[in-house]
């Protein structure tokens, strides 16, 4: 057996997990995204999709999907910088930059490929890049791949975020990177007091809007519209695979600022570019987001509904204000049983446990769609509570 096989053959946590009858991943889904899915020929309620708005199945969507089809093809065979532009891509980008209210933007092929794009490519060896603790991975790994110093301050504490920008060199680009809506916790930045910290040290802000676009904003355009705070975000990036029922992603500024990352960012340079039924349904789903606006106001209905149904039930949801619920568990092997005698109960919900988080912050991922029914959330926490208590995570 070769060094590297022979290493990675000791890795056996899956399997351990498997044979205790725990492993949470990969839970194959046999019908479309919905509130209510198809796993092993059993229907189960979806509570761990991150469609917000409920769009994936949406005939129109798909309908969007079929012409690009047949107009472009499956693929585009390249990159956007040399055979893969079509004229749908900058439509879109267009199209994005109009919703968030920047000067341009720039699609990319996934979210993850915007952020280890964009802030790797930003900033120098004598620049700083500040971030949250709880930003997401993708974040994290653009930072690593620049040649800035990084500095991380604690998960929304803007005194913390001060004291780490008085120790940045005064003349050097600083570079804040932070979610709109945090993905596992559900609250939202406290973004007028670091916008207030960035003007008063001269730094440069960037948002992660992947939770927030659809969720909050005039017409579901995200954090910053939502604090009335748009001409003081430099950067606004998002995602198309939750609210926008597709794949990819985009970042927005103004004009100098994507010029310089159009032809620098080198996962957007080197990376293929996106289908055309995706970026057709991206620009169909905006429409139906747009024009629908009772659908966001149905997603904070049921989500007011929710939260106040899981505290009376006693659950602690953190400060979570958003359609993304966390359960706190507290427990890597509890939260695990509880996955999975939720899914036999017809209850679909996500894990996050160590090392994912600390093991004393281990939680169930509990999020909402547009479409789902104040029933279906009944019925949903119902059987959560009572597997909790069959747990001992409930009194």
């Amino acid at each position: 057996m070769r060094i590297l096989q022979e290493k990675l053959s000791k890795y056996d946590a899956p399997q351990k997990a498997m044979e205790a009858g725990i492993y949470p991943y990969f839970r194959a889904i046999e019908s479309e995204q919905d509130t209510v899915v198809t796993i092993n020929g059993k229907k189960v309620l979806m509570f761990g999709s991150n469609s917000y708005l409920g769009l994936t199945n949406h005939p129109k969507i798909k309908e969007a999907a079929k012409k690009a089809i047949d107009k472009y093809g499956t693929g585009c065979a390249g990159s956007r910088f040399l055979n893969g532009t079509l004229d749908i891509h900058i439509e879109l980008d267009n199209r994005l930059a109009e919703l968030v209210g920047k000067d341009a933007a720039l699609c990319y092929s996934t979210g993850f490929q915007v952020n280890l794009g964009v802030v790797s490519v930003l900033t120098g060896r004598q620049d700083h890049i500040l971030l949250d603790t709880l930003d997401h991975a993708s974040i994290i790994e653009g930072s690593r791949l620049s040649f800035s110093k990084v500095l991380k301050y604690a998960h929304n504490d803007m005194h913390d975020l001060e004291k780490k920008l008085k120790r940045c060199t005064p003349n050097s680009l600083k570079l804040i990177v932070v979610d709109g809506i945090f993905s596992m916790e559900g609250d939202i930045v406290k973004l007028p007091e670091l916008v207030r910290l960035a003007e008063k040290y001269n730094a440069t802000i960037m948002v992660d809007d992947a939770h927030a676009i659809g969720v909050i904003g005039k017409n579901g355009s995200g954090t910053s519209s939502h604090f009335g705070l748009t001409d003081k975000v430099d950067l606004i990036m998002g995602t198309f695979s939750k609210s926008l029922a597709s794949l990819g992603g985009f970042i927005a500024s103004d004009k100098d600022t994507i010029n310089y990352i159009k032809h620098n960012s080198r996962t957007f340079i080197f990376s293929a570019s996106m289908t055309p039924a995706s970026a057709a349904s991206v620009l169909a789903a905006i429409d139906i987001m747009v024009s629908e606006p009772e659908r966001i106001s149905h997603l904070w209905d049921i989500t007011r509904y929710a939260l106040k149904g899981f505290k009376d039930a006693g659950f602690d949801t953190g400060k979570s204000e958003t359609p993304i619920i966390p359960l706190f568990i507290r427990d890597d092997i509890k939260a695990l049983l509880l996955t999975q005698k939720l899914l036999a109960e017809g209850v679909f919900v996500n894990p996050v446990v160590s090392p994912a988080v600390p093991k004393e912050d281990c939680l169930i991922r509990y999020s909402l769609m547009a479409t789902h029914t104040k029933e279906q959330v009944e019925i949903s926490i119902e059987k959560i509570t009572k597997v909790a208590k069959e747990l001992g995570i409930l009194k």
